[in-house]
């Protein structure tokens, strides 16, 4: 049996695994050829920080306006892990997107973006609003009175959703979020509150996608957020890489041959990673390794990666779908990121939604970082990849900072239970 057929077999089998990237060629040469560039990326960083006046007014919980989240180390979490899985880890490092302000997960970055983007393009085409004045003049009634003549729309699991459904209706629009069955009640009742309307579909993710699409194409006034193959989505999700850059300058870590960084990015579409890893490439080129980390029961981008073909569904190799980790919660991958991808990330793994609990309580016990169990699938990767010379680990936390507190609680027990005997570093180490 070979390698590929050995990996579709654990793919089937719902067992974890890792996959490296084959088809791999030299980022510089794969970027040369992509139908999006820096430029555009540029251009969203632009965007967001046009409206950061006005997002710092409506949501002061932002640092000047900016949706950014911070870049830390995690050398009590490293030495748990070490100690609970009998491994040795590389210098590990959280970006904890987990406490995005506005939305509380990564989706605050491309879900935001997209919004803002729709809600200038149409104020600047009313002449009501010049690109260089300052965007606090949004707030006034009479945009709130433009933009209640449009509609938004979009499919999730959940966090996308959020993020959408919460700055559209900041803004004015009137905005539907489809919900998938495996949407957590929480995060139904987070929205309506709101002001969202949440509708609720008794199937998977692609499903309610396809309907929040068929909606909304019935409506001429409707904005339809396409998870599956949104540009601004994509690009918006890329603007990460510019602001972690930053962030390793300041903490004086290098990236280089020598000093190779690997991310570990939690996969459900795709398009948050794919954005990220885009990014990331543009910046670094080959010395930065990307690997999307995926649930067992939904390895939709891992198949359509290994197969070389976006066109699958979990269902037809008989994987049922279903994970705790709603947010990666994906049947079918999104085409434009696998495009994008299949030649660019370094690979796919996969994970057990018994070792995202454990994975959750650890964190939380060694670290105090609040996360969704789905966020913690990043630290799959040092788990699984022996460590490089030099290297430098992220694990890049997706969401749960919105997550009730008794959920959480029940999480984390669930989590203990599972490691039956959890190992943590000694109090004077933490």
């Amino acid at each position: 049996m070979d390698k590929k057929d050995d990996t579709l077999r654990s793919l089937r089998g719902k067992k974890p695994m890792f996959w490296e990237n084959d088809r791999r060629s030299p980022a510089a040469e794969i970027l040369r050829k992509l139908p999006l560039t820096m430029s555009d990326v540029a251009d969203a960083d632009g965007r967001l920080h046009r409206f950061a006046p006005y997002l710092a007014s409506r949501f002061p919980k932002t640092a000047d306006g900016i949706i950014e989240s911070p870049l830390s180390e995690a050398g009590k979490l490293k030495k748990a892990l070490e100690k609970s899985y009998g491994t040795t880890l590389p210098r590990l490092l959280l970006k904890k997107d987990n406490d995005l302000p506005v939305a509380g997960s990564i989706k605050a970055r491309g879900g935001i973006h997209e919004i803002l983007a729709l809600a200038e393009a149409i104020a600047l085409r009313s002449g009501k609003l010049e690109i260089d004045r300052d965007y606090r003049v949004l707030e006034e009634p009479e945009f709130k009175e433009l933009f209640s003549h449009h509609s938004v729309a979009v499919g999730s699991t959940g966090n996308l959703g959020i993020s959408i459904g919460v700055m559209s209706a900041e803004l004015g629009f009137n905005v539907t979020v489809h919900m998938s069955r495996d949407a957590k009640n929480w995060k139904k009742e987070l929205l309506r509150s709101k002001g969202v309307k949440v509708v609720e579909h008794d199937d998977d993710y692609s499903t309610a996608v396809s309907e929040g699409r068929r909606i909304c194409r019935e409506d001429k006034t409707c904005h339809f957020v396409d998870d599956e193959n949104s540009r601004l989505l994509f690009v918006g999700y890329a603007v990460a890489a510019l602001r972690l850059r930053n962030q390793l300058k300041e903490m004086k870590i290098v990236v280089d041959d020598k000093h190779p960084l690997r991310v570990y990015l939690p996969c459900g579409v795709g398009g948050a990673p794919g954005g990220i890893a885009f990014g990331l490439k543009q910046l670094y080129g080959d010395s930065v390794k990307c690997w999307f980390v995926e649930p067992t029961h939904a390895p939709c981008m891992a198949l359509a990666m290994v197969q070389d073909t976006p066109d699958i569904t979990v269902s037809d190799y008989g994987i049922d779908g279903i994970t705790e980790a709603d947010g990666l919660a994906v049947g079918a991958p999104s085409k434009l990121v696998w495009s994008i991808c299949r030649n660019l990330i370094d690979g796919v793994m996969t994970v057990e939604d018994d070792r995202l609990y454990e994975l959750q309580y650890l964190m939380d016990r060694s670290e105090s970082v609040k996360t969704e169990p789905s966020a913690t699938a990043g630290l799959q990767g040092p788990l699984l990849l022996s460590p490089l010379p030099g290297e430098t680990a992220i694990s890049w936390l997706t969401g749960g900072s919105f997550l009730p507190d008794e959920l959480y609680e029940d999480m984390l027990k669930k989590g203990r239970n599972l490691l039956k005997d959890p190992v943590l570093p000694d109090q004077t180490d933490l």
